[in-house]
C-alpha cells in the first residue's frame, strides 16, 4: 500500500460547511498533515478570487486548482497556467443553457460577469467566493477569455438534461459537468480536476497512486479516476460514493477532518 504523499481536496461541500464555514477540526487536520510531511492543496470550480482566503488558515504553500482545475495558480492567486473556452464552445455553450432556462454567469480570470443580478443564486455566489458580480449588458466581448461559465438553475432534473445535451454537442470542445446540483460548469477542454492532480504529481515527483483526493460532486470523479485513495463526503451523491476508495461523513459531521486522520491512520501516523 503506497503511503500517502500529497492530498488534494475540493472546497464546497466537502472541505467547507454548508454555511461555507471551515470547522476548527477540519484546520486541525490539515496542520497535522503539513506536520507528517504530508502536502496539501485544494481545486474547485470556484474562481481563484474564491479560493484565496483558505490559504492562511490552511497554510497552503503549493499551486491550488480553480475552475475545476483548468487554471493553476500560486498560492498568491498569481497564474501558473491558464486556458480558456474555445470561443466558439463558449457562444454555443451559451445558446443551450438559455434553452434551458438557466442563468448565465461568465467568469474570466479576475471578474465573474453576470446579466441578470436578480438570478436566484447570485447572492448565494456572492457569500460563497466573497466577490461582488458585474452586471454586463451582453457577455459576447468576454467570450474570447472565458475561463469558466456556469449555468445556474433551481431546476436540478433540467440541469442534469442540459448537462448531457452540453456533453454531446461539445464532444472534446469543451468540459461540460456540474459542480452542484444547481450548476452546470463549462470549462476548457483536456483540463480538470484529475489533471490538476497529475500536474501536483509532477510537481513533486512523486507517483498518483501517493495522492488521495476527496470530494462530493460529478466534477471531482475526474480526480477521484487518477489518485491512489478517493474518499467522497457522506453527502456526495450515490454514484460520486460508488466510484471513491471510502466515504467518510458528511460536511456537516466534520467528514472531512474525518478522512484526513484515515489517511494519518493509513500511513502509520494515527
Amino acid at each position: 500500500m503506497t503511503p500517502i504523499s500529497l492530498v488534494v481536496s475540493d472546497v464546497d461541500g466537502t472541505l467547507l460547511t454548508k454555511s461555507k464555514t471551515l470547522t476548527d477540526r477540519a484546520r486541525a487536520s490539515v496542520q497535522r498533515l503539513h506536520a507528517a510531511g504530508i502536502g496539501f492543496t485544494i481545486t474547485s470550480s470556484r474562481p481563484a478570487i474564491g479560493m484565496r482566503f483558505l490559504i492562511e488558515p490552511l497554510s497552503i504553500a503549493l499551486p491550488v486548482g480553480p475552475f475545476n482545475g483548468s487554471s493553476i495558480t500560486d498560492p498568491q492567486m498569481n497564474p501558473v497556467e491558464q486556458h480558456l473556452i474555445p470561443a466558439t464552445a463558449a457562444a454555443r455553450s451559451l445558446q443551450i443553457l438559455r434553452e434551458f432556462g438557466a442563468d448565465i454567469w461568465v467568469f474570466t480570470n479576475d471578474k465573474w460577469l453576470i446579466d441578470n443580478p436578480d438570478g436566484n443564486y447570485v447572492a448565494h455566489e456572492q457569500h460563497t467566493i466573497r466577490a461582488d458580480p458585474t452586471i454586463v449588458p451582453d457577455f459576447t466581448p468576454y467570450l474570447a477569455s472565458a475561463c469558466k461559465i456556469v449555468g445556474a438553475s433551481a431546476d436540478a432534473a433540467g440541469l442534469e438534461r442540459c448537462e448531457k445535451v452540453m456533453q454531446e454537442a461539445f464532444g472534446a470542445q469543451a468540459t461540460a459537468v456540474r459542480s452542484q446540483t444547481y450548476y452546470l460548469d463549462i470549462t476548457p477542454p483536456g483540463f480538470n480536476k484529475g489533471t490538476f492532480v497529475q500536474a501536483m504529481a509532477r510537481r513533486l515527483g512523486i507517483a498518483t497512486d501517493a495522492v488521495a483526493t476527496i470530494g462530493d460532486m460529478q466534477n471531482d470523479l475526474a480526480m477521484f479516476r487518477v489518485s491512489g485513495l478517493s474518499i467522497a463526503m457522506g453527502n456526495a451523491t450515490d454514484d460520486v460514493k460508488q466510484q471513491a476508495t471510502l466515504v467518510t461523513a458528511t460536511n456537516e459531521q466534520d467528514g472531512f477532518a474525518e478522512a484526513m486522520e484515515m489517511i494519518l491512520k493509513r500511513n502509520g501516523l494515527g
